[in-house]
């Protein structure tokens, strides 16, 4: 008899069907040249049904938790996960992606028939990193990976006409090609030291052996460390990161810079706070270094930048060490929060920089947002939340986001870094207050800006996502409690 495994479509269905959006834009565009917008519908309509299955996955979750069969949270023979760690970082995906797509409308109409082309990568790019988050195979993980990856290379040099862009792109492809090599070598030690290629089963291995000779376990952990890390923006493997922030497409920026950053993250948290936590005392210090190296370099580069977008591209630096000392903090749900914040607030400051600096342009410079209060107080006014919220001031959901990272590694034993990690956060605010200051007390003799509707929409959800998970946290901190990796 031919086993065959038990197919759970449930399980996959949400990347089914962004992938199958992604081939309905490109047809459509093909057989009817229809007007952008009807391309737009078809690319919401594919999102929209996603999230609606994916609520439906962690209905389904609940009641298998609450029931005891967590043999149910797997599929495909244990290849992907469907816990609430998995489901909840879909969902963050798709928001990111909704909005991302809205802020970036303007982009996609300047396309012109090209516009399907940057949708459908848009969506190719979320069913990879959807893929990653829910992998329970670090082969599999892989995969998710380089599709959501290539997409992105792709999307960042998608104007063609703008050498920064294509820069961008070169840069993006070279730097993330390599870092794609390191983190498939480290999963080659790690499958040569355990002989085991799943994350649960590697758990499973590592918790019911004691491993006399651990190096290259150990060497195959930093390997997947470092290649994640390029994902992620971490430093000292951040160098590619403000290049393609100022190059790439403004419309785009802020989802590309989201959706790696919640992918990168989450399979970093499943891999060393699930499968490898037994080696925790060897790992952790070396992810603290990281964390102390990502925010102070971040903030103090950050301060010397004459250009909003390579501001932005330093400060995604610092907040990857922000993220950073949620792992060091072994907990899952400040990691979580603290991404679907940034991400949001990401997209809607990216959001404000396309309207500025135009959707399709290379660079943003900070001279441009003088007066912005004057031209356009629903900008200006908008950008001041979201830079509020990344600098965490309180009544916002980055302070909350901060203090829960921070005292996850404080009661961890990390004290230190919860320190340094304090001090780098005043560092961050002295730039963004920079660009608040400019916007509101320096003048400037332009043109009033117009601002789409789409736009005062995604900044509207996004303010607004902003302070209500500031002033009332619980709001999103009952659903990540919920959200635990098995």
């Amino acid at each position: 008899m031919i086993l065959t495994p038990e197919v759970s479509w449930l399980a996959i269905l949400p990347d089914l069907v962004l992938a199958l959006g992604a081939a309905a834009v490109l047809l459509v565009e093909v057989q009817w040249h229809p007007v952008t917008r009807v391309l737009a519908w078809v690319a919401g309509g594919s999102i929209a049904i996603a999230a609606g299955i994916t609520v439906l996955q962690w209905l389904a979750a609940s009641d298998a938790v609450a029931a005891g069969d967590l043999g149910s949270l797997t599929a495909f023979s244990g290849m992907i996960l469907m816990d609430g760690f998995a489901i909840f970082g879909r969902l963050a995906l798709l928001a990111t992606t909704a909005l991302g797509v809205a802020a970036g409308w303007q982009f996609f109409k300047d396309l012109g028939r090209r516009g399907a082309e940057g949708l459908a990568l848009v969506l190719l790019a979320t069913t990879g990193f959807s893929i990653m988050v829910a992998s329970n195979n670090l082969v599999m993980l892989f995969l998710g990976l380089e599709v959501g990856s290539i997409a992105l290379y792709v999307l960042a040099g998608l104007t063609r006409e703008d050498r920064k862009a294509d820069e961008a792109a070169i840069k993006y492809f070279l730097m993330g090609s390599f870092a794609s090599a390191i983190f498939i070598y480290g999963v080659a030690l790690m499958y040569a030291g355990t002989r085991q290629l799943t994350i649960l089963g590697l758990g499973d291995f590592l918790s019911g052996f004691i491993v006399s000779s651990p190096g290259v376990i150990l060497i195959g952990i930093g390997l997947i460390v470092v290649g994640l890390g390029f994902k992620v923006s971490a430093a000292p493997f951040h160098t590619w990161a403000p290049d393609v922030y100022q190059g790439a497409p403004a419309g785009i920026v802020g989802y590309m810079a989201g959706v790696a950053k919640i992918a990168g993250f989450a399979a970093i948290s499943r891999i060393l706070l699930t499968a490898v936590d037994d080696f925790e005392a060897s790992f952790l210090p070396a992810i603290a270094g990281i964390a102390v190296l990502s925010m102070l370099l971040g903030s103090v580069l950050a301060l010397v930048q004459s250009d909003v977008r390579r501001m932005l591209a330093y400060s995604g630096v610092a907040h990857a060490g922000f993220i950073m000392t949620g792992v060091v903090g072994t907990s899952t749900d400040g990691i979580l929060f603290y991404l679907l914040a940034y991400a949001i607030q990401l997209v809607g400051a990216f959001a404000v920089v396309a309207a500025v600096s135009g959707s399709s342009g290379s660079g943003s410079a900070l001279s441009e947002y003088r007066g912005l209060s004057r031209r356009s107080p629903v900008l200006a006014g908008s950008l001041t939340v979201l830079l509020l919220g990344m600098a965490g001031l309180p009544l916002t959901s980055g302070f909350v986001a901060k203090f829960g990272v921070f005292a996850d590694a404080w009661f961890n034993g990390y004290e230190w870094l919860v320190i340094v990690a304090v001090l780098a956060s005043v560092i961050a605010f002295a730039f963004y207050l920079r660009i608040i200051v400019i916007m509101y007390m320096e003048d400037d003799e332009s043109a009033l800006i117009e601002v789409p509707g789409v736009v005062r929409l995604v900044l509207g959800i996004a303010v607004v996502a902003t302070l209500v998970w500031g002033i009332i946290p619980s709001s999103l901190l009952d659903v990540v409690a919920d959200a635990l990796p098995l």
